[in-house]
């Protein structure tokens, strides 16, 4: 088939006036103008769709979908390590089914508001395939490990997500492995993590460096999470010999297969760390706020070369905006991140909700961009303006997408 709309925005490429998208398949076989495309299909495999922008379907490089319907179960803590049991206690208190309605709840709204592909943190791998098979959603589950409370051996915990990863088949969906902080993990399933990576050649995502208490636990081997994790029987011995980010390296977890999530508080030597090992760092603008973390330090990660992408978390770390519940959107986070900083362009901050993120995934030219040979994973949103305001346009796109399509079939139709 081909699309027609008045603009295509590749994201690659500069926008295109009266463009066109050519789809076989699953892919794109070609993004242009009309006029030189339009000889591609007959009459009647044309798709018009009018006064749009027609772009990449958004990639959202963090999420915890499972946690969907705790939006606006707290307020906002006073310390991280407040929100912390609330969170456990929340989770303990839900069911299979509790978690199914919510995980379905997220990927609807993330449908919705333009996300054609997620990485998700999945806490509740029983989920899995079921909720695969009820979105057409791109979805990449990495199974969560911790082990700290559960005193279970680092690789009994790594052993069952392999298992669980390894029955997993789907054309669509992936899964793979997240340990889930430092502070809740031990350094041997941190090395164990990083060593069957390599071997299977793996994604890995991770919370790193979230909080000022998980910076200091580590740097400085003091601080609430430090005390608070000690009297929770954790073995505090990998704490005082250097940040969250160099205590990854010790692992052997940085490299270009680390998507780190957060790294809010970073010493001066990491950025060129990160950098050095081609880390990707996922920036949640809104959980940032909802914790009144310390300005994010994206111009020195930036600045370092470091791949910055935008996820948007989960609802349980997102304020409310009056009655009204939050909901999981992209196009939330572009525009929290333009707020908080003015300095960075639309057309980079766009960057980063759709190639950045799947340059982290390793889905650089197959998602997150409209070229030849991507996958056919695109949204419209109206548009009536003229093409040098298309990037200010879609940034501050605040209602849900016209058209959504992922893997070349619709998920909302024209």
């Amino acid at each position: 088939m081909i699309l027609r709309a008045r603009n295509v925005l590749p994201i690659t490429a500069p926008p295109i006036e009266n463009g066109a998208v050519v789809i076989s398949g699953n892919q794109i076989r070609a993004a242009g103008s009309w006029s030189n495309l339009k000889s591609e299909c007959s009459s009647e495999e044309i798709f018009d769709l009018g006064e749009v922008v027609l772009l990449p379907g958004l990639v959202n490089a963090h999420c915890h979908l499972d946690y969907t319907d705790m939006a606006g179960l707290w307020s906002a803590p006073k310390k991280f390590t407040d929100w912390i049991p609330q969170m456990l206690a929340a989770k303990a208190a839900w069911s299979y089914t509790d978690y199914a309605r919510s995980w379905l709840n997220g990927a609807k709204m993330l449908l919705q508001t333009g996300t054609t592909t997620v990485a998700d943190i999945e806490a509740v791998p029983e989920l899995l395939p079921e909720m695969w098979d009820a979105t057409p959603l791109r979805i990449f589950s990495f199974l969560e490990m911790t082990g700290i409370r559960s005193k279970r051996g680092p690789r009994d915990i790594l052993n069952e997500a392999i298992s669980k990863m390894d029955s997993l088949s789907h054309p669509r969906c992936a899964a793979s492995l997240s340990p889930h902080a430092p502070y809740s993990t031990s350094p041997e399933l941190l090395r164990l993590c990083a060593k069957i990576a390599r071997e299977k050649q793996l994604r890995i995502t991770m919370h790193v460096a979230e909080s000022a208490q998980e910076f200091e636990m580590f740097a400085q081997a003091r601080g609430g999470m430090f005390d608070w994790l000690k009297k929770n029987q954790r073995d505090n011995s990998d704490c005082g010999l250097g940040t969250p980010v160099e205590h990854l390296e010790r692992a052997g977890l940085l490299g270009e297969n680390l998507l780190a999530v957060h790294a809010n508080y970073l010493g001066e030597k990491d950025f060129n760390l990160l950098a050095k090992r081609n880390v990707s760092v996922a920036h949640c603008p809104r959980s940032h706020d909802y914790f009144r973390h310390e300005p994010f330090p994206l111009k020195k990660l930036l600045d370092a070369n470091v791949n910055v992408c935008l996820g948007t978390d989960s609802l349980s770390t997102t304020r409310k905006n009056g009655k009204q519940k939050p909901e999981l959107n992209l196009f939330a986070e572009m525009r929290a991140l333009a707020a908080n900083d003015e300095s960075i362009l639309p057309e980079e901050i766009l960057k980063m909700a759709t190639v950045n993120g799947a340059h982290a995934l390793g889905l650089a030219g197959k998602t997150g961009e409209l070229s030849e040979n991507a996958f056919a994973d695109l949204i419209t949103i109206p548009f009536t303006g003229k093409v040098a305001d298309i990037y200010e346009a879609v940034l501050h796109h605040a209602s849900t997408v016209s058209v959504s399509m992922v893997d070349g079939q619709w998920a909302i139709a024209p």
